[in-house]
């Protein structure tokens, strides 16, 4: 069974949500920052760093909290295409997520970007996850 950084980088942040807990390490790689800036730039997440340690590549992420009881901006954050299931979507059939207030984050040939910047570009891709 390999290794699908994407979908452990989801669940830990489903999990921090859930604990309310700051900050979230998962190993750093491409897809992962990629994944982590554009989470940062919708404002799902407060901070991403990259970490060395222990020669370790580390992303730490704090997910984004508000109020006193510590409501989640994270409501729901789901895996979509699979390492048994690609999901493909060409730039017109992509996925509107509750009428355009989530987003969906595509990989494609211009690298990982959101639904909005793929329609923008004309491009389709595979659909990594959904977020709201």
């Amino acid at each position: 069974m390999g290794n699908d950084t994407i979908a452990n980088m989801i669940t830990s942040i489903r999990n921090a949500n859930l604990g309310k807990i700051k900050t979230v390490q998962v190993p750093a790689t491409n897809a992962t920052r990629d994944i982590a800036k554009i989470l940062l730039r919708e404002g799902f997440i407060e901070d991403s760093i990259d970490d060395n340690e222990n020669k370790k590549n580390v992303l730490v992420s704090n997910p984004k909290y508000q109020g006193r009881k510590k409501k989640s901006y994270i409501t729901t954050l789901r895996r979509i295409s699979k390492s048994g299931l690609r999901i493909y979507s060409n730039h017109k059939e992509i996925p509107k997520v509750l009428g355009g207030m989530g987003i969906v984050i595509l990989s494609t040939s211009g690298g990982i970007m959101t639904d909005r910047e793929a329609r923008q570009k004309k491009i389709g891709g595979e659909l990594l996850c959904y977020v709201w």
